[in-house]
């Protein structure tokens, strides 16, 4: 049993998160569906809380005040519904847990920056160890995909071989009766079927006339 649920624990696990520490100001940003809608909730403030950071239960509790109302929010930073969680500024803390900071307000509630690099604190990849074997197996089928068999192939060449045999044929129809003269026209309109022109059916006939003339 506890193997099983060893085995769901990891496959939930995101690959990355972001370096969260206690006393960073974060922006946690929430996949909310209502009804057939879904949107991105963005919640900014100070991370206060930071447990269990090593496995599926890590939780942040996240606290802003909000018309000088504090709000605290608590996430499994694993959770799918977590899309990702920004980090925007740095503070040096002490403390494990910054509990005392729910009694603190203005000038007093401000904590002492201190500087790191955002693009490496920031670095995480949200998809769990499931989707990545997903991914992976998908890569893999569209690898194996089976390839045309030489049957197959052969059926293409013999149907575009029968086209082409069509087309000749119908070429060849048109070439033998396409010189023929129409035979609702006068001697005088009709092509030559030898390849002779109109022009050239006078003067034969001119000539004609002279042979016999001089017989």
């Amino acid at each position: 049993m506890q193997e099983a649920l060893n085995a769901i624990e990891k496959g939930s696990l995101k690959k990355k998160i972001s370096d969260i520490r206690v006393g960073d100001t974060v922006r946690v940003h929430q996949r909310i569906k209502e009804g057939k809608k879904e949107r991105v909730q963005i919640f900014e403030g100070l991370v206060i809380s930071y447990r269990r950071s090593g496995g599926i239960g890590a939780i942040i509790t996240v606290r802003k005040v909000a018309s000088g109302i504090g709000v605290e929010k608590s996430w499994f930073v694993h959770s799918p519904s977590v899309e990702k969680i920004q980090i925007t500024k740095r503070s040096k803390v002490r403390q494990a847990v910054l509990s005392y900071m729910r009694l603190r307000s203005g000038k007093s509630a401000r904590m002492t920056e201190q500087g790191f690099d955002k693009n490496i604190a920031n670095e995480s990849d949200e998809r769990t160890t499931a989707q990545l074997a997903k991914e992976e197996q998908a890569q893999v089928d569209s690898k194996a995909k089976p390839v045309a068999n030489e049957d197959e192939l052969n059926r293409v060449e013999e149907s575009t071989d029968t086209l082409a045999k069509q087309e000749n044929k119908r070429a060849s129809k048109d070439d033998a009766t396409g010189d023929e003269a129409p035979k609702d026209k006068t001697v005088d309109e009709q092509i030559n079927t030898d390849g002779e022109d109109e022009a050239q059916l006078p003067a034969k006939e001119f000539k004609a006339g002279v042979d016999k003339a001089e017989k």
